[in-house]
């Protein structure tokens, strides 16, 4: 939960970041790059906070699959939206290569967090 929160308070971050400094500078569709990392990051901060918070309750029999789920997750963000923001930063679209790696990452852990409902 706290690596959730942290991942949260850092795409708020960004995500002013990009709204003030980086708006001139990346242009629209770089920028928009840029936005869909920050909107990722968030939402899969919130899924790591929800994994914690079910961890702590009725899926504690589920323990190693939340787990296995949290850093699946946590691997997404890295790879997902950090391969974005270097993406759009650098305009290097080589980058975006690593991208899908981070979308497989969060597939498999949603798909844990379901097997743990299912097992609860």
């Amino acid at each position: 939960m706290t690596i959730g929160a942290i991942l949260a308070f850092l795409s708020v971050a960004f995500g002013a970041f990009g709204a003030h400094v980086l708006k001139e500078r990346l242009g629209a569709h770089y920028l928009s790059i840029f936005e869909t990392g920050v909107q990722y990051q968030m939402v899969h901060s919130l899924g790591l906070i929800l994994i914690g918070i079910l961890a702590l309750t009725a899926f504690r029999g589920s323990a190693g699959l939340l787990q296995w789920a949290g850093l699946l997750m946590i691997a997404g963000i890295v790879l997902f939206s950090g391969s974005l923001y270097a993406l759009s930063i650098s305009r290097i679209n080589l980058l975006g290569i690593i991208t899908p790696f981070g979308g497989i990452a969060f597939l498999i852990s949603w798909a844990l967090v379901v097997v743990a409902f299912l097992k609860a």
